[in-house]
Order: C-alpha cells, then structure tokens, then sequence
C-alpha cells in the first residue's frame, strides 16, 4: 500500500527541477479539479431551480441566511 509518507520520499529523491514541475502540475490539477466540481454543483443547482426544488431570493434573504451560519 502506498502512503503518503512514502510517497513524498520518493518524491524527495527527484531533483529540485522535477519536483518543482511536479508541484505546478499538481496545482493545475487541484484548480480544475475545483472547477469541475463547482461546475457540476452549479448545474445541480439550476436543475434543482427549474425543477422548482429552489426558490429564489432576495439579496436581504440571502444575506439573512449568510449571517445565521
């Protein structure tokens, strides 16, 4: 089983240059991995909305609802 102990010390092993590229690529997969999960929400969302599982809101209720949190 690979832990992620492990796997940083592998990671270690590579020089300064390839770990750099490792981490940038790294990065631009966490950023699309964002989008597409905010993606995939947003269009739950609108199929909830038309749907007429959502109602929509005033800006006050929003924020309302924001400050309760």
């Amino acid at each position: 089983m690979v832990t992620i102990n492990s796997m940083l010390e592998d990671i270690m092993k590579l020089d300064f240059t390839s770990r750099e590229m490792l981490l940038e690529i790294l990065q631009k997969r966490q950023i699309e991995a964002r989008r597409d999960e905010v993606s995939k929400k947003a269009k739950q969302s609108l199929k909830d909305y038309h749907a007429g599982k959502l109602t929509a809101l005033s800006a006050e209720e929003v924020i309302d609802k924001l400050n309760s949190l």
